[in-house]
């Protein structure tokens, strides 16, 4: 997705929950500081990279998320896929001793098990935005091969290529890589949150509350925009 058609929608999400602009650019500048001298990945050379495959699975972090990886590693030829974890599902994919090959996070799932796949082979796409600066600034130097992306104006090695949520965010990387193929694992898109996503809930699962809720719709709305208008098959495995 083009920034300027991508604005129309970040301008929506600003007003609808209150974002700050300021905050994301800033976020955004910071973290493409930290890349500057520490090193990163360029969209290029991840795409060299997985370029093994045009063929991905997108993991999200909902309730169904379990049960689809181990269909998948039962039925699937792994190998064959790029696997793109959703920040908290790859917590799932650890505990499955799977390891993705990406890992799109703005760093609110569990660190050390994001830390663990990258010391494992992961590559780490960083998403900065207002809220997460100072987790920014603390973990993003413990990563090695790190791109990383904003909501807002992309900024020097800092890319924007659409997508709100770390799920839906997924996709539109696995597009902007050259996916041709992209199935989705565990994103129901539905009221249900799971402790993938949100660690600090005393149980497996939980209803969300309206702020996840409403993610949830744009998330689910950006999906059906990369459906209906890029040139690639998208299976969601709740839908089957």
């Amino acid at each position: 997705m083009e920034f300027g058609l991508w604005e129309k929608y970040y301008t929506e999400i600003l007003d609808d929950f209150g974002f700050s602009r300021s905050g994301d650019e800033n976020s955004a500048k910071v973290l493409d500081e930290i890349l500057s001298e520490e090193g990163c990945l360029t969209l290029d050379d991840l795409a060299q990279i997985v370029g093994f495959s045009d063929k991905y699975i997108v993991f999200g972090a909902g309730p169904s998320l379990k049960e689809h990886i181990i269909f998948l590693k039962e039925n699937y030829d792994l190998k064959d896929y790029v696997l793109v974890s959703a920040d908290g599902a790859t917590t799932a994919l650890i505990e499955e001793r799977l390891v993705p090959d990406i890992v799109s996070t703005d760093l609110d799932g569990n660190i050390d098990d994001i830390l663990l796949a990258n010391l494992r082979g992961a590559n780490i796409v960083v998403h900065a935005h207002g809220d997460n600066l100072d987790a920014v600034v603390k973990f993003t130097p413990f990563f090695n091969n790190v791109l990383g992306t904003t909501q807002a104006q992309p900024v020097g090695n800092v890319y924007n290529f659409g997508g709100f949520t770390d799920g839906d965010r997924a996709i539109f990387l696995a597009v902007a890589l050259g996916a041709r193929e992209i199935t989705l694992a565990g994103m129901d898109f539905g009221d249900i949150v799971t402790k993938y996503s949100r660690p600090n809930i005393p149980t497996d699962v939980a209803e969300a509350d309206e702020f996840k809720k409403k993610k949830l719709v744009y998330a689910e709305e950006l999906t059906n925009w990369v459906i209906e208008n890029e040139d690639v098959d998208v299976i969601n495995m709740c839908k089957q």
